[in-house]
């Protein structure tokens, strides 16, 4: 396996880490009271991660950790995706 595949393939698994912690700041938040639409989930993915780090500021006075995780889930996929982009084939 060269450079070029492995970093894709660290895209790939930091995209659906992402959505995976998706799922679970939407099951926070119906935990919390506040309803959320798996069907439209990535109309609203915003509006609920938003939702989910205003609650969790509300009650512990911190972000929650499963933002932070979402945040650099993301962030390692768009690096991932792009150094194996712009990595040479050998």
């Amino acid at each position: 396996m060269n450079l070029r595949s492995t970093l894709l393939t660290i895209a790939v698994l930091a995209a659906l880490s992402h959505v995976v912690i998706l799922i679970l700041i939407m099951a926070a938040l119906d935990r919390r009271g506040l309803k959320t639409n798996p069907l439209l989930a990535r109309i609203y993915v915003f509006k609920y991660v938003k939702a989910y780090k205003e609650a969790t500021i509300k009650e512990t006075g911190r972000p929650g950790p499963l933002f932070g995780l979402w945040v650099y889930t993301i962030l390692a996929a768009l690096v991932a995706a792009v150094a194996g982009i712009l990595v040479p084939r050998i």
